[in-house]
């Protein structure tokens, strides 16, 4: 390992400029350094980039001591339109491990070929992705049909890079296929620091055990359910809803920045009475606006249901498994958990 590569934490740390977002250091063991980083300590320890928090939380866990984790997307920043400054760019081919998500952030996975690093891993290769968000505009043979169809159309050219071929990047919030990825962050990690191998084994069977605890309790909660069908401001759940047997509806499509049409409005008046949703998510992330106007115009209640994309003060929950723990409670009270 070349600890030159280290990045100083100081380094990392910035402030959005003309929309240039730089790199923050998220590890704890940075806060305890007071900003020194491992590069100042020369410590030995792997310097790893992750693209955003999901892909954060995997190296820290699996990581644990031997890593000093840094993210390319500040916590509060929505991560979909992320863009990156030049030297921000130039900093990637400094890493000794660079973990990412393919398909999720077109800037940063730009920037990430570019930097060439021997040990970068996409963790979108480590599972198996699928296309979901298509409910959005489609036409179902009313009066609207050539107005979604447009629609569908503009959705499918804004979200042409989102995956390989429209495929749904948001692989995280399915417990079983994130532990898929851990397992392959876990094995990519022990190749790129075989000194620490055993350490990396050990927390990677910690954390596959934690998030099947999690995956079990979910599918505890949400088996027995008044409803199965719930809406949400962006197509983020399509893995959550496929693996417990529910429906996702969302106002957006893949993308939180997607305007929904008057026809897809009107549609999710028609499914929430249909199906008795009571309940409109919105995220932490993004403007709840237009997830209270939908609620309000039909009557519906508001919560929030969490992507984790990013943990800030907002998140109801201090990690990775505590938000899912809350999304869990919030579905289950949204879709009447018996």
């Amino acid at each position: 390992m070349n600890v030159r590569r280290l990045i100083p934490t100081a380094a990392l740390a910035g402030s959005v400029t003309l929309g240039l977002v730089a790199l923050s250091a998220c590890s704890p063991s940075d806060a305890a350094d007071g900003g020194g980083g491992a590069g100042g300590n020369g410590d030995g320890k792997l310097a790893v980039i992750a693209s955003f928090y999901p892909m954060q939380y995997l190296a820290e866990e699996i990581g644990g001591t031997h890593v000093d984790v840094s993210t390319l997307t500040r916590p509060g920043v929505e991560p979909h339109d992320l863009e990156l400054g030049t030297r921000q760019a130039a900093q990637l081919g400094e890493a000794d491990y660079i973990l990412y998500l393919k398909g999720l952030q077109p800037a940063v996975d730009e920037a990430i070929t570019a930097a060439g690093v021997k040990n970068t891993v996409d963790a979108a290769t480590l599972t198996t992705l699928e296309k979901h968000g298509s409910e959005v505009g489609h036409s179902h043979g009313d009066e609207h049909a050539g107005e979604e169809h447009a629609e569908d159309e503009h959705a499918e050219e804004e979200h042409a890079e989102e995956g390989e071929a429209g495929t749904d990047p948001h692989i995280w919030l399915d417990p079983v296929k994130y532990a898929e990825v851990a397992k392959g962050v876990g094995a990519s990690l022990e190749k790129a620091d075989p000194d620490n191998a055993a350490a990396y084994r050990k927390n990677t069977t910690a954390l596959v055990e934690r998030l099947t605890s999690l995956d079990t309790a979910f599918d505890k909660g949400l088996a027995d359910t008044s409803t199965k069908t719930f809406i949400t401001t962006h197509s983020a759940f399509g893995y959550l809803a496929e693996r417990y047997g529910l429906k996702q509806e969302s106002i957006s499509g893949l993308s939180p920045e997607s305007e929904p049409s008057p026809a897809r409005i009107k549609e999710l008046r028609s499914i929430a009475t249909r199906d008795k949703v009571g309940t409109v998510f919105f995220e932490t992330l993004v403007s709840d606006k237009t997830a209270k106007t939908v609620a309000a115009d039909s009557g519906l209640r508001t919560d929030v249901l969490d992507p984790i994309e990013g943990i800030t003060k907002k998140s109801k929950g201090a990690d990775y498994i505590e938000v899912m723990e809350s999304n869990l409670a919030a579905l289950e009270k949204a879709l009447g958990a018996k």
